[in-house]
């Protein structure tokens, strides 16, 4: 794969030019005072795992979790009971 690299204030004007490239197959650098600040590329794709393989990954390793018709419930449970309020980033 390519590595594109171009100054920050340059991919500020030209943002589609960017997306040009990555859609092309192409890696672009973003950089500031010759240091990448980001990477814009394709996403790469993962292989899912069966869920076969996740009861086994979760038996091999002493798991007693019993994915029955009250799962649902105890996780929702559990979410609702941690609630705590998010602290954005200052820049949201």
């Amino acid at each position: 794969m390519a590595t594109i690299r171009i100054p920050e204030a340059e991919a500020a004007k030209n943002f589609a030019a960017i997306m040009s490239h990555v859609r092309a197959g192409a890696e672009v650098a973003i950089e500031e005072n010759g240091e990448t600040v980001a990477l814009v590329t394709r996403p790469t794709k993962r292989p899912g795992r069966l869920l076969s393989e996740s009861i086994a990954l979760a038996e091999a390793r002493g798991s007693t979790a019993t994915l029955d018709g009250g799962f649902e419930r105890d996780l929702m449970e559990f979410i609702d009971s941690h609630r705590e309020p998010l602290e954005p980033p200052a820049w949201d």
